[in-house]
């Protein structure tokens, strides 16, 4: 059963998905969860492999979407980051994290803006 919270953040990762594409990137894979964590897409920009998270979200006084990432977040996605990498022979690969934020508002489309390299992979 879909909770409202879910279908907002199903809603925000299609929307981010297909963002990404436009742009250029190629999506590998998404909702990627190893036992640390998630990502939420895996993508490739050029030879960088992005770890993207998203934050969709209505109107409200919520802050930043990079804000929203604690830095307990931030550790688990680049341990499940990190164990992506190694389990496809990824060692090397230049990687970042992105975060894409999806504003939902009531009427009319979605805003979406990505920060590039939100937080460093930490290797």
């Amino acid at each position: 059963m879909f909770t409202i919270h879910s279908n907002i953040g199903a809603a925000g990762e299609d929307i981010a998905a297909r963002y990404l594409e436009s742009i250029g990137f190629e999506v590998l894979e998404r909702n990627f969860r190893w036992r640390a964590g998630e990502i939420d897409i895996v993508a490739r920009d050029g030879k960088t492999v992005v770890f993207v998270e998203v934050k969709a979200r209505r109107p409200g006084p919520f802050g930043a979407a990079v804000e929203q990432i604690t830095a307990s977040k931030r550790r688990r996605m680049v341990k499940t980051a990190l164990a992506y990498m190694a389990s496809r022979g990824m060692t090397g690969v230049e990687c970042r994290f992105d975060v894409v934020a999806v504003d939902l508002p009531r009427f009319g489309p979605p805003a979406v803006s990505l920060i590039k390299g939100a937080f460093d992979c930490g290797r």
